[in-house]
């Protein structure tokens, strides 16, 4: 099922003997268009320690009570270690992190989740070794963002501002971007539509802007033919979405 990151916000976090929390923001590769990390507040249970939940854990997302209940316990995500928002996420802090809880790492294969298509595999410990770090490193490199601060750029077509992203449709099994969600601007009413991640050429994040490889026409002309197929709506979808 796709849901939008943004409602997502704010949930409460359940690990298996309580509470720990609630949903502050994700982390999401910008090459792979995976969702790799929840990023939990803690509140007054950890001293409102940030610290990060891998898809892994994750059991079930319950919409009506929303709440995420996460396969660990209190004890696990106490002794993980926690995270400065203002650094990115490096390799080194990852490598200590999978380590820790045995889960084979999304970087060593060639599949979103290394090995599988979803973040559902058996503890496998990493490699220890430098020459097997080192060889892993070409496939290793990721772009790890947060999706809270990339909410609100602007998407740039190829001839001009089409209006700006207001959320990610998620895969809740893979955890995979499927869509970006954007907000768009009085040149097509302000409706929402939606833009595959392969239609990105690149984020600008010194820009604040996200940058498409479609134009302005393209986007209104097979937007409107698909709301004629599918009846009235207020968020559309066409040829630049796969």
């Amino acid at each position: 099922m796709l849901q939008d990151i943004k409602e997502l916000y704010g949930s409460k976090l359940a690990a298996l003997d309580g509470d720990i929390g609630h949903a502050k923001d994700f982390y999401f590769d910008d090459k792979a268009w995976a969702i790799r990390y929840l990023v939990a507040d803690t509140g007054s249970w950890l001293t409102g320690r940030l610290v990060l939940i891998t898809p892994h854990a994750f059991a079930k997302w319950d919409l009506y009570e929303k709440t995420l209940r996460i396969k660990l316990r209190k004890k696990q995500i106490e002794d993980s270690p926690s995270i400065d928002t203002h650094e990115p996420v490096s390799r080194q802090f990852e490598e200590g992190y999978y380590r820790s809880y045995g889960w084979p790492a999304y970087w060593e294969g060639g599949q979103m989740w290394g090995l599988s298509a979803f973040p559902y595999g058996s503890p496998s410990p990493l490699p220890r070794d430098i020459a097997a770090r080192k060889a892993l490193e070409p496939v290793a490199d990721r772009h790890l963002q947060s999706a809270r601060t990339v909410t609100g750029y602007a998407i740039e077509a190829s001839d001009g501002t089409i209006g700006r992203l207001s959320g990610f449709l998620v895969d809740d099994r893979s955890w995979a971007i499927h869509d970006l969600v954007v907000e768009a601007g009085h040149w097509y009413a302000g409706k929402e539509i939606l833009i595959s991640p392969s239609k990105v050429a690149r984020i600008g994040y010194v820009e604040s802007k996200v940058f498409v490889n479609l134009t302005m026409a393209e986007i209104q002309a097979t937007a409107e033919n698909d709301l004629v197929k599918a009846g009235s709506g207020s968020r559309e979808k066409g040829i630049f979405s796969d």
